[in-house]
């Protein structure tokens, strides 16, 4: 994000976030570093009580299509899952991430589908798989499947999850923006 842009949080909309690795290293290409930043990301989700809607681990860069935290602010939250990560990996959070990070509100339903499957394709579309579910470093499976992986994930397969070990099954839960006015 070029210095000087502001950022709308606290507006209740979701946001699509973008951080890359420092000098766009490829810092992410073992299977152990993966899982290093999958688990940092769900502990940030259960500290911070973060929506997570989708992600993909890419070898130099990270996105997120998440809400805002019920603690602190999203930039807190990315604050906390980058030097997390930085600290287990090589110890220096000044030189395992860029400084900042890119961040798109998304402001309708359409918006948020188009994210989402921008994410999830992102694999593809850098030629490290042939298909989204062949990439086993993203949400795509469980939006697929429901499967569980190491990031919970807010989906209808999960808000569905809740109901049932609630004792009470829902109908189908809308994803964000989808009770406003669709273009």
């Amino acid at each position: 994000m070029p210095w000087g842009l502001k950022r709308y949080q606290d507006t209740g909309q979701s946001h699509f976030v973008t951080f890359c690795c420092y000098h766009r290293r490829p810092l992410f290409t073992t299977d152990a570093n993966r899982r290093i930043f999958e688990n940092a990301l769900e502990r940030v989700r259960r500290n911070f009580r973060l929506r997570v809607y989708a992600y993909v681990v890419m070898p130099e860069h990270i996105h997120l299509l998440v809400g805002e935290p019920a603690r602190d602010t999203l930039a807190d939250a990315l604050k906390s899952l980058k030097q997390g990560v930085a600290r287990r990996l090589i110890g220096n959070a000044n030189h395992f991430w860029q400084e900042r990070y890119y961040d798109f509100n998304v402001r309708n339903h359409a918006q948020f589908v188009e994210k989402l499957h921008y994410i999830h394709c992102n694999p593809v579309k850098q030629g490290l798989c042939g298909r989204p579910e062949d990439w086993p470093w993203s949400s795509f499976l469980h939006h697929a499947t429901g499967c569980e992986g190491r990031v919970e994930i807010e989906s209808e397969w999960a808000a569905r999850q809740r109901e049932r070990a609630a004792g009470r099954l829902c109908q189908a839960v809308e994803l964000p923006h989808s009770s406003q006015n669709r273009a």
